[in-house]
Formats: structure tokens, C-alpha cells, sequence
């Protein structure tokens, strides 16, 4: 018998959100499957928001990325933000659940094939350093680290700083949000030469107005980066 059997009849392969057995190493039961919104089908090319209708193969936009000015190229999202999906992001935000981080990265991975190109960087929405003391670690920068190395594509962990600590954007309308984080996010100083004449993939856990990902994209063009994509684990979207 192989190590890895003898090892799953010690630890049994387990759901990775309500650790019920499972078949295969961090896979989902078929309870949690179902309860886990996957972003598949026609999407916005913009920010990855699901749409109606068919794949034409011609990019399609949401009514949002139609009316508000993106500083970005494209965009995609793995899960819709709610159900399971929420409770696992939140569960790798918050409740130390950093197992988490390779096989989301993973699903994130499969979303973003379209838009990857060679020689990108990847680079994290960074958290202020107060926030990140506190929480000890960038849920953002563990998902892109292992989508980087799995995608083949260099990696900057703190390719970008926050200048200030920008309250919550929870209950914040759409103006209120972008408001909160004018100017909060700038290239670090030591790392600024990496984006010159290079596309930037940025990675988030979540995407709501497109705020953060704005400030991002923003602070990287004006370093000299060619282009800017985002990603974002789950995408808050409309009637979702």
C-alpha cells in the first residue's frame, strides 16, 4: 500500500467546508458543491459578473462596466459572494482557515485561463500594515502566491502598499466607496520598477463596486505598467 493510502485510512479526505468525508483531498461534498455558487457561463469581460444569454465569443460588458470609467483591461471571478462561497471566504478571512488558500486559488485559476497572458505579474490588493499585524497574514497574497506558481507567472507579494487606513467599505454606497480609498494605494517604493512595460494581474477576495481594484489599477498605470486585469475570488453581483 502507498503512502498516500495508508495515509487516507489515518486521515480520511475531508469537505473542506463542513469536513464531512470526501473522496479526494480538498475537495467539496456534494452537499457543499451545491451550495457553492461557481461563476460559469456567459460574464461580464470587465469583471467577471455573470450575464444572460450565450457565449458569442465577442466580449460582452455588464451595465456597470458600460457606465462607470474601469482603469482596467478584464476582469473574472470564481464564485458568486454569497451561500457557501461567503461563508468560505469569510472562514479564510477571518477564522485562520489558510488550507483554504490553494484549492480556492485553484478555482480561480480555472476562472481566469481567458484572460492570462504570458509574462504577466500577479500581485495582491495589500492590507494596511495595522490590519495585517492584527491579522497576521494577507488572505489576498496567499491566494495569489499559489496561483502565480501554478500559472507559471512571477510573483510580487507587496507590489503595492495602503498610505492610510481606510475604514470599512461595508455600508458604503457606490460613491462612498470609491471616495474611501482615493489615493489610499500606491506602488511600494522598492518594487515600483517591476510593473514598468509589464500587464499586472491583480488578485482580491472580493470585488463590490470595483473600488479597490480601481486604486490598484490606477497606482500600477502610473508606474508605467502597460495594462492591468483583475481577479477576484467571488464577485458580489445584482440579484445573485
Amino acid at each position: 500500500m502507498g503512502l498516500q493510502a495508508t495515509l487516507h485510512l489515518i486521515y480520511p479526505p475531508r469537505c473542506l467546508s463542513c469536513d464531512a468525508l470526501v473522496t479526494t483531498d480538498f475537495g467539496l461534498c456534494g452537499h457543499c458543491w451545491r451550495e457553492t455558487p461557481f461563476i460559469s457561463g456567459l460574464v461580464c469581460d470587465r469583471c467577471g459578473t455573470p450575464l444572460p444569454g450565450q457565449d458569442s465569443g465577442q466580449p460582452e460588458y455588464c451595465d456597470d462596466c458600460l457606465t462607470i470609467a474601469r482603469p482596467w483591461n478584464r476582469g473574472r471571478a470564481a464564485l458568486l459572494y454569497r451561500d457557501n462561497a461567503r461563508r468560505m471566504v469569510l472562514q479564510l478571512k477571518h477564522g485562520d482557515r489558510l488550507d483554504l488558500a490553494g484549492p480556492v486559488a485553484g478555482w480561480l485559476l480555472r476562472a481566469v485561463q481567458p484572460i492570462l497572458e504570458p509574462g504577466m505579474l500577479v500581485a495582491p490588493v495589500p492590507l494596511h500594515w495595522m490590519r495585517l499585524f492584527r491579522r497576521r497574514y494577507n488572505q489576498s497574497a496567499l491566494v495569489s502566491a499559489r496561483l502565480a506558481r501554478n500559472a507559471g507567472l512571477d510573483h510580487c507579494p507587496d507590489l503595492l502598499i495602503r498610505r492610510r487606513a481606510t475604514p470599512s467599505q461595508e455600508g458604503r454606497d457606490r460613491m462612498g466607496r470609491f471616495a474611501n480609498l482615493d489615493g489610499a494605494l500606491a506602488l511600494h517604493p522598492r518594487r515600483a520598477g517591476r510593473v514598468k512595460g509589464r500587464h499586472v494581474l491583480l488578485i482580491d477576495d472580493v470585488m463590490t463596486s470595483g473600488a479597490t481594484f480601481a486604486a490598484a489599477a490606477e497606482a500600477c498605470l502610473a508606474g508605467g505598467a502597460t495594462a492591468v486585469s483583475v481577479a477576484a475570488l467571488a464577485r458580489v453581483a445584482k440579484d445573485a
